[in-house]
């Protein structure tokens, strides 16, 4: 045992690359898709509104199985589930990158999504194992970091493989990326010490998974079809049953998929949700702006990634660093600070015109990055100290699930506003870019930043609650 405990302190900051470059990698796929669906649309012959599809796919299936994973991961093992995982998440990459059908590329995205949520669900939880007290708020920042990089950065990044690349690389990029991870984990990461050998609820999952699959489908469907159609309807009525279903089953169970007993911790509670209502307005920025630089402003796809990598530039300095504050002065003011610069930029993307200056743009964007970087560390810290050890698991995807709740959440609440917006400027329903009227977009656009500017209001305003409040 002290030879374990020996090696783990040795091995920790190897143990911290090899997760999360996997991480980062997993949750970069959630958002690197988005700048390439123009091409991806004219390349496959697809309408637009139907290309999401390869964003949305991805993140609900990530949504819908990080319970059931983080929940395995306690049972048997959570770096098991990660090793698992990395070499799932590798080859669904490639199946992405060599299929040329939208529908063969829908099934790959899948695969790939069921070995990012092998990986997502365990992160944290094999983080807090291995880390001691002292360090664990900078190992979580850091992981806390690589997530953010990486729902961020996909535009940016995902630019500049297009300026040089056809949009297959932007998954065969994964591929020797993924096989160097593996192949460091392998000689770093140690044995599971803590497995619960605790039966595993099946029929929760598969209630849960129902719920997110029919709740997202029902809303991405009733965009293109309008929601008094028959099939959104139906949709949603399965998911509302399901959700009650599910919660039954679950406050029935000895071991269930999710504990709702967690949630009396209020701080947890409060974080998770703080944390999801980020990741909302995150991705709305991720679904707006590539259209706006690119056909608003006429900017080239590389050329607007590369405005849209002044945000991770902004994190990559300033997250560790927020890290290495919460483990001296604690978490709860440094969330609360992050989030009140994250309302400000949204005030600031509010004005954007087609004759903004890009300083004025990339001015907003440091608000941005910066406002992340303080509060995702300090956030994660907050959710993963206040669970037992023996619940790590579930309170890592949980805290995962959350961050892709938001993903999923701020795609579907984006286009839907957007559109919304649009087709009542325009005078008709409206589910693309309007070539030669800027002007309906720019419409659109401010309504989705102002709905965006309400989210991060609540955000802050319960985050304040938590702080000058201290409640526990």
């Amino acid at each position: 045992m002290d030879t374990t405990n020996q090696t783990l302190n040795k091995n920790r900051w190897l143990v911290l690359v090899a997760i999360g470059l996997f991480t980062f990698m997993s949750t970069l796929d959630g958002s690197i898709v988005n700048i390439a669906l123009p091409v991806m649309s004219k390349d496959m012959r697809i309408p637009m509104n139907q290309t999401e599809w390869i964003v949305s796919i991805y993140l609900m299936t990530v949504c819908a199985c990080l319970p059931l994973f983080g929940k395995i991961g306690d049972s048997i093992g959570k770096i098991k589930i990660f090793r698992i995982g990395t070499l799932t998440f590798v080859i669904g990459s490639l199946l992405c990158g060599v299929t040329h059908t939208f529908e063969l590329l829908l099934f790959s995205r899948i695969i790939q999504a069921i070995g990012a949520s092998m990986t997502m669900s365990t992160n944290t939880g094999i983080i807090t194992e291995v880390f001691p007290i002292s360090e664990r708020g900078r190992a979580l920042g850091m992981i806390g970091a690589f997530v953010s990089l990486g729902s961020i950065m996909g535009p940016g990044l995902g630019g500049v493989i297009l300026a040089k690349f056809t949009w297959e690389y932007i998954f065969l990029i994964n591929v020797p990326v993924g096989l160097l991870t593996i192949i460091l984990g392998q000689k770093v990461l140690p044995k599971d010490s803590t497995k619960s050998g605790n039966p595993i609820d099946f029929l929760g999952f598969l209630l849960f998974a129902a719920t997110i699959l029919t709740l997202f489908g029902g809303i991405f469907i009733g965009q293109e079809l309008g929601y008094v159609h028959t099939l959104p309807i139906i949709l949603i009525i399965i998911a509302l049953m399901s959700m009650i279903l599910f919660y039954r089953v679950e406050i029935n169970r000895d071991n269930p998929l999710i504990q709702f007993s967690l949630f009396k911790n209020k701080v947890f509670t409060l974080s998770l949700l703080t944390a999801s209502m980020i990741f909302v307005t995150n991705f709305f920025t991720n679904v707006v702006i590539p259209f706006y630089l690119q056909n608003t402003r006429g900017y080239s796809a590389s050329f607007s990634g590369l405005l849209m990598m002044v945000i991770p530039f902004t994190m990559i300095v300033g997250s560790p660093v927020s890290g290495y504050i919460t483990d001296k002065i604690g978490a709860k003011l440094l969330t609360f600070v992050g989030l009140i610069l994250i309302t400000i930029s949204q005030v600031l993307y509010l004005v954007l015109g087609q004759q903004t200056s890009l300083i004025f743009f990339v001015f907003a964007s440091i608000f941005v990055g910066l406002g992340n970087a303080l509060f995702q560390a300090p956030n994660n810290t907050l959710v993963m100290s206040n669970v037992e050890k023996k619940d790590l698991g579930v309170a890592g995807s949980l805290n995962s699930l959350a961050r892709n709740l938001g993903m999923v959440i701020g795609i579907s609440l984006s286009t839907t506003v957007l559109y919304a917006a649009m087709s009542h400027n325009y005078g008709q329903k409206v589910t693309t870019y309007i070539s030669g009227r800027p002007d309906v977009f720019i419409y659109g656009m401010h309504a989705v930043y102002m709905t965006s500017f309400v989210i991060c209001l609540i955000a802050t305003i319960l985050t304040g609650i938590r702080f000058f409040k201290k409640i526990n």
